[in-house]
């Protein structure tokens, strides 16, 4: 086995190292730096990546990472390598925001430019010091815009790999996603590196559920690549969907669930209610698929054609 290198700095098998990539400066003239905490046994095998933070107010995402770096098994590989990332984004995490300060989102800017945005420069550095080190990888994401994501993965069902990887996964739902231009998916479909995206909970608040079900999730691929010895019980089979659609409100008002995310609903259920402050009117919410609740909406106050529930199908 040969060291590998991350931003030119050696990490050997059988080694630990903290990594910390210089991004650009704050105008205060601060240094930010991305820390990249990479774990090698000394048996060769797969090279994986966790990330979280891509979206700087996604912390789930944060969190999951920051435990399996907390933890005494990523310390016991019993072959290959992780490159765990707790947060891609760090502008966006300590401003409370998805984007970085110029209103760019990081996720659309794959491959990245060094001379380019500040979103740019971030999706650069990730496409060129770290995916080209990577077997396969697993991003970490939430529900933005205050709803929230029922625990799932989302891979490409045209990618065997990543297929293979959901499966390992066990999320209580995997979603058919194909990749979008500009984002890290894409990016490193190009380079025939294989990633699934995890989404659990909502943008800037913990989720205790989606937390746990990530670091389960992560315990489960790492024991099917034969990384690690002991991985996570599964108390049942994931639930594929291979659509997905949005119920939106059909009038403005006060929105009330009558259902939520990970329940099952049937075609022409009525699921929530929008009311007029005044009572003038009560609207009913009412899905047109049979599926499972993946997400909800959590603002009570909507508008005619906000998306209200997102229901998955096959």
């Amino acid at each position: 086995m040969e060291d590998i290198l991350i931003d030119a700095q050696p990490v050997s098998p059988g080694v630990q190292k903290r990594v910390d990539i210089e991004v650009a400066r704050l105008p205060s003239g601060t240094v930010i730096h991305m820390p990249v905490f990479v774990y090698r046994s000394k048996n060769p095998g797969p090279v994986v990546m966790l990330s979280g933070g891509l979206h700087g107010d996604e912390i789930n995402g944060v969190e999951i990472i920051r435990r399996v770096v907390a933890s005494k098994w990523i310390q016991q590989l019993l072959s290959g390598t992780i490159v765990a990332l707790p947060i891609i984004n760090v502008y966006g995490f300590i401003h409370f925001s998805r984007e970085v300060p110029d209103g760019k989102d990081v996720n659309r800017s794959f491959p990245g430019n060094p001379d380019g945005s500040l979103a740019s420069i971030v999706a650069s550095i990730i496409s060129r010091k770290i995916l080209p080190l990577i077997d396969y990888g697993i991003d970490f994401h939430t529900g933005g815009a205050s709803r929230t994501n029922f625990p799932q993965i989302r891979y490409d069902r045209r990618d065997p790999v990543a297929a293979e990887l959901s499966k390992a996964f066990n999320a209580p739902y995997s979603i058919y996603s194909s990749v979008i231009d500009g984002s890290l998916r894409s990016t490193a479909s190009q380079m025939n590196k294989s990633i699934i995206v995890y989404e659990g909970g909502e943008s800037m608040r913990f989720d205790q559920f989606a937390i746990e079900e990530g670091l389960k999730g992560i315990r489960r691929v790492l024991k099917h690549l034969g990384m690690i010895r002991v991985g996570a019980s599964s108390a049942s089979k994931s639930i594929v969907c291979a659509n997905t659609t949005w119920v939106r409100a059909e009038a403005s008002g006060l929105f009330t669930c009558l259902k939520q995310s990970g329940q099952e609903v049937f075609a022409g259920e009525v699921i929530g209610y929008v009311h007029n402050p005044y009572n003038l009117y009560n609207v009913p919410v009412i899905t047109s698929v049979s599926g499972h609740i993946i997400g909800h909406n959590n603002i009570p106050l909507v508008h005619r054609g906000d998306a209200l529930f997102h229901i998955g199908y096959t």
